[in-house]
């Protein structure tokens, strides 16, 4: 099944600013939340997911988004 070229392009702004719109949100969340116990940054990585428009994210993902930053700093 061969997919038409102009398609992919088509959708591709679509996936940028989705892309985007993920990144702030998990920057955010690091900048604020790095560190602190999984529930916290959970909590606080599903409202700036939220309040970037974001909020279409398969739930595995956003559980290991926030498992990373729930763990950021702990091997140190």
């Amino acid at each position: 099944m061969a997919t038409d070229p102009s398609e992919y392009e088509k959708a591709m702004p679509a996936v940028e600013a989705a892309m985007r719109r993920l990144e702030r949100a998990v920057d955010r969340t690091r900048a604020g939340f790095g560190g602190r116990p999984y529930g916290e940054v959970r909590r606080a990585l599903v409202a700036a997911l939220d309040a970037e428009g974001a909020e279409r994210i398969l739930p595995e993902v956003v559980h290991r988004l926030a498992e990373m930053i729930s763990e950021e700093g702990a091997e140190g």
